[in-house]
Protein backbone atom coordinates (compact mmCIF):
# COMPACT_ATOMS: atom_id res chain seq x y z
CA UNK A 1 0.00 0.00 0.00
CA UNK A 2 1.47 3.35 -1.06
CA UNK A 3 2.74 5.86 2.46
CA UNK A 4 1.44 9.46 2.86
CA UNK A 5 3.59 12.30 2.08
CA UNK A 6 3.46 12.53 5.85
CA UNK A 7 4.86 8.91 6.91
CA UNK A 8 7.01 9.75 3.94
CA UNK A 9 8.69 13.20 5.05
CA UNK A 10 8.84 11.18 9.05
CA UNK A 11 10.30 8.27 7.38
CA UNK A 12 13.26 10.57 6.19
CA UNK A 13 14.10 12.47 9.06
CA UNK A 14 13.92 11.89 12.73
CA UNK A 15 12.58 13.27 15.92
CA UNK A 16 15.59 13.57 17.19
CA UNK A 17 17.17 14.53 13.85
CA UNK A 18 14.62 18.03 14.20
CA UNK A 19 15.68 18.56 17.24
CA UNK A 20 19.72 18.51 16.95
CA UNK A 21 19.19 20.77 14.33
CA UNK A 22 16.23 22.26 14.23
CA UNK A 23 17.20 25.03 11.82
CA UNK A 24 18.40 22.81 8.89
CA UNK A 25 15.45 20.57 10.29
CA UNK A 26 13.11 22.79 9.16
CA UNK A 27 14.69 24.21 6.38
CA UNK A 28 14.99 20.89 4.77
CA UNK A 29 10.95 20.44 5.81
CA UNK A 30 10.29 23.51 4.10
CA UNK A 31 11.87 22.80 1.34
CA UNK A 32 9.85 19.48 1.05
CA UNK A 33 6.38 20.95 1.88
CA UNK A 34 7.14 23.75 -0.84
CA UNK A 35 7.17 20.85 -3.47
CA UNK A 36 3.40 20.21 -2.62
CA UNK A 37 1.00 21.78 -4.90
CA UNK A 38 -2.61 19.91 -3.68
CA UNK A 39 -3.37 19.71 -0.31
CA UNK A 40 -6.25 17.93 -1.01
CA UNK A 41 -4.16 14.49 -2.22
CA UNK A 42 -2.15 15.55 0.93
CA UNK A 43 -5.05 14.65 2.81
CA UNK A 44 -6.51 11.81 0.61
CA UNK A 45 -3.17 9.92 1.11
CA UNK A 46 -3.62 10.13 5.15
CA UNK A 47 -6.89 8.80 5.04
CA UNK A 48 -5.52 5.46 2.89
CA UNK A 49 -3.52 4.95 5.96
CA UNK A 50 -6.02 2.67 7.77
CA UNK A 51 -4.01 2.24 11.03
CA UNK A 52 -4.57 6.18 11.59
CA UNK A 53 -8.04 5.52 12.28
CA UNK A 54 -9.26 5.70 15.89
CA UNK A 55 -12.92 5.72 17.74
CA UNK A 56 -10.90 6.99 21.44
CA UNK A 57 -9.76 9.88 21.79
CA UNK A 58 -6.82 10.67 24.29
CA UNK A 59 -5.18 13.49 25.84
CA UNK A 60 -2.20 15.26 24.96
CA UNK A 61 -2.13 13.44 21.71
CA UNK A 62 -2.63 15.31 18.15
CA UNK A 63 -5.65 14.34 15.60
CA UNK A 64 -7.33 14.98 12.11
CA UNK A 65 -10.43 14.98 11.03
CA UNK A 66 -13.49 16.63 8.94
CA UNK A 67 -15.63 19.07 11.21
CA UNK A 68 -18.72 21.27 10.75
CA UNK A 69 -19.34 23.83 13.05
CA UNK A 70 -22.36 23.62 14.80
CA UNK A 71 -22.49 27.51 14.99
CA UNK A 72 -20.81 27.57 11.92
CA UNK A 73 -23.38 30.64 10.54
CA UNK A 74 -22.56 32.27 13.51
CA UNK A 75 -18.82 32.32 12.92
CA UNK A 76 -16.17 34.54 10.82
CA UNK A 77 -14.92 32.14 9.58
CA UNK A 78 -13.96 28.22 10.69
CA UNK A 79 -11.51 25.23 9.45
CA UNK A 80 -13.42 21.94 8.20
CA UNK A 81 -10.28 20.29 8.63
CA UNK A 82 -8.46 20.82 11.58
CA UNK A 83 -4.94 19.47 13.34
CA UNK A 84 -6.12 19.02 17.46
CA UNK A 85 -4.15 18.96 20.06
CA UNK A 86 -6.66 17.10 22.78
CA UNK A 87 -6.70 18.99 26.16
CA UNK A 88 -9.65 17.75 27.65
CA UNK A 89 -12.54 15.77 26.86
CA UNK A 90 -16.43 15.52 28.36
CA UNK A 91 -19.51 13.27 27.39
CA UNK A 92 -20.18 15.25 24.28
CA UNK A 93 -16.66 16.73 22.92
CA UNK A 94 -13.53 17.62 23.85
CA UNK A 95 -11.48 21.25 24.24
CA UNK A 96 -8.05 21.32 21.81
CA UNK A 97 -6.05 23.33 19.91
CA UNK A 98 -6.21 23.78 16.69
CA UNK A 99 -2.83 24.24 15.35
CA UNK A 100 -4.10 25.55 11.68
CA UNK A 101 -5.05 28.86 13.10
CA UNK A 102 -1.20 29.77 13.46
CA UNK A 103 0.82 31.03 10.87
CA UNK A 104 3.35 27.83 9.91
CA UNK A 105 6.40 29.60 11.87
CA UNK A 106 4.22 30.44 15.10
CA UNK A 107 3.14 26.37 14.85
CA UNK A 108 6.32 25.24 15.18
CA UNK A 109 7.76 27.39 17.49
CA UNK A 110 4.77 26.71 19.88
CA UNK A 111 4.72 23.19 19.52
CA UNK A 112 8.16 23.20 20.77
CA UNK A 113 7.52 24.97 23.69
CA UNK A 114 4.44 22.10 24.49
CA UNK A 115 6.87 19.92 23.84
CA UNK A 116 8.59 20.61 27.24
CA UNK A 117 5.57 18.62 28.35
CA UNK A 118 6.36 15.91 26.41
CA UNK A 119 6.19 12.45 28.37
CA UNK A 120 8.72 10.26 26.86
CA UNK A 121 9.19 6.65 25.91
CA UNK A 122 12.31 4.86 27.01
CA UNK A 123 14.34 6.31 24.06
CA UNK A 124 13.12 10.07 25.37
CA UNK A 125 10.83 9.39 22.15
CA UNK A 126 7.46 12.24 23.07
CA UNK A 127 4.72 9.98 23.19
CA UNK A 128 1.78 12.78 24.13
CA UNK A 129 1.87 15.76 25.72
CA UNK A 130 1.00 16.52 29.18
CA UNK A 131 -0.48 20.09 29.12
CA UNK A 132 -3.84 21.59 30.25
CA UNK A 133 -6.04 24.55 29.47
CA UNK A 134 -5.19 25.73 33.57
CA UNK A 135 -1.24 25.52 32.81
CA UNK A 136 -1.84 27.40 28.96
CA UNK A 137 -4.24 30.17 30.34
CA UNK A 138 -1.92 31.03 33.36
CA UNK A 139 1.26 31.86 31.75
CA UNK A 140 2.07 34.22 28.98
CA UNK A 141 4.53 31.85 27.31
CA UNK A 142 1.83 30.32 25.58
CA UNK A 143 -0.01 33.38 24.49
CA UNK A 144 -0.26 31.82 20.91
CA UNK A 145 -3.06 29.07 22.21
CA UNK A 146 -5.31 32.33 22.47
CA UNK A 147 -6.63 31.95 18.65
CA UNK A 148 -6.11 28.03 18.75
CA UNK A 149 -8.07 27.15 21.50
CA UNK A 150 -11.61 25.26 20.23
CA UNK A 151 -14.61 23.30 21.50
CA UNK A 152 -15.61 20.28 19.36
CA UNK A 153 -18.51 18.06 19.48
CA UNK A 154 -18.40 14.38 18.88
CA UNK A 155 -21.73 14.86 16.72
CA UNK A 156 -20.40 17.58 14.40
CA UNK A 157 -17.30 15.36 13.15
CA UNK A 158 -17.78 14.38 9.67
CA UNK A 159 -15.14 11.88 9.58
CA UNK A 160 -13.13 8.92 10.91
CA UNK A 161 -10.43 10.16 13.31
CA UNK A 162 -6.95 10.21 12.28
CA UNK A 163 -3.84 9.73 14.27
CA UNK A 164 -1.01 11.95 14.01
CA UNK A 165 2.43 10.23 15.49
CA UNK A 166 4.54 11.99 17.72
CA UNK A 167 7.15 11.89 15.59
CA UNK A 168 4.87 13.29 12.99
CA UNK A 169 4.08 16.54 14.62
CA UNK A 170 6.76 19.11 13.50
CA UNK A 171 6.05 17.73 10.16
CA UNK A 172 2.69 17.93 10.09
CA UNK A 173 2.12 21.31 11.40
CA UNK A 174 3.94 22.59 8.14
CA UNK A 175 1.73 20.61 6.13
CA UNK A 176 -0.73 22.90 3.81
CA UNK A 177 -3.73 20.65 5.67
CA UNK A 178 -5.68 23.83 6.53
CA UNK A 179 -9.56 24.14 4.83
CA UNK A 180 -10.98 27.18 6.31
CA UNK A 181 -14.21 28.61 5.25
CA UNK A 182 -15.49 31.96 4.47
CA UNK A 183 -11.70 33.42 4.96
CA UNK A 184 -8.45 33.16 3.15
CA UNK A 185 -6.13 31.46 5.42
CA UNK A 186 -3.64 34.83 5.20
CA UNK A 187 -6.61 36.50 6.87
CA UNK A 188 -7.20 33.80 9.59
CA UNK A 189 -3.44 34.55 10.37
CA UNK A 190 -3.46 37.73 10.49
CA UNK A 191 -6.38 38.10 12.71
CA UNK A 192 -4.67 35.19 15.15
CA UNK A 193 -1.59 37.50 14.65
CA UNK A 194 -3.28 40.57 16.32
CA UNK A 195 -5.20 38.78 19.04
CA UNK A 196 -1.51 37.19 20.10
CA UNK A 197 0.12 40.93 20.05
CA UNK A 198 -2.95 42.46 22.41
CA UNK A 199 -1.46 39.65 25.16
Amino acid sequence: MAISKLTELANERSTAEFQAAPKDSLQWLKQKISEIRNPRAVVRQIVREKSRFTTTIKLGRLYCFAYDPKTKDDLPYYDIFPMVLVLEKYSDGFLGLNLHYLPYNYRVAFLNKLLKYAILDDEDNPQRLRITYDILSASKRFKEFNPCIKRYLYGQVQSRILTIQPNEWEIATLLPLQQFKKAQPKTVWQESMHEIRKI
